[in-house]
């Protein structure tokens, strides 16, 4: 069981098995519940971000938008999935990136998406903003993350 939440996370937000012990080691050194850290900081990967934003209709999406450069944090351009944004960041999509038909599809549906409350879009300037970091109530992903930490703990 606890094998396959770790799958399950893995595959929920697209990361090697490398990275997420990384992600794992940072979460367990991190003040706070080790689970809710770990979840935290898939969530603030800048691929899921965009997808959470609602400017990509999937996580993969995300990532490969992203891996072309098609974003910006603070005026930087970022081209890196894993770059992990922080409080008060903005994300913007890039001015010569805002005619391409995968942004501009995703951005009318984003529209009718439920946005997270730790989020906040503005589609009409290709713009968004991380207003703090998720909660765990926030974090909607299929996971029991006790038992992934049970996992790496023996």
């Amino acid at each position: 069981m606890q094998l396959r939440e770790k799958q399950k996370a893995r595959r929920v937000y697209g990361v090697y098995e490398r990275q997420f012990r990384r992600y794992f080691a940072n979460a367990s050194r991190t003040k706070g519940v080790t689970g809710t850290m770990l979840l935290q900081l898939l969530e603030r990967r800048l691929d899921n971000v965009v997808y959470r934003m609602g400017f990509a209709d999937s996580r993969a999406e995300g990532r490969q938008l992203v891996r072309h450069g098609h974003f910006e944090v603070n005026g930087r351009k970022v081209d890196i999935p894993s770059f992990q944004v922080r409080e008060d960041d903005v994300v913007a999509v890039r001015e010569a990136s805002r005619g391409i038909a995968p942004i501009q599809r995703a951005a009318a549906a984003g529209a009718q998406r439920t946005i997270p409350a730790w989020l906040d879009v503005n589609y009409d300037s290709f713009r968004g903003r991380v207003l703090r970091l998720p909660t765990r109530e926030e974090i909607d992903a299929p996971v029991q993350e006790h038992l992934i930490i049970e996992l790496y703990s023996r």
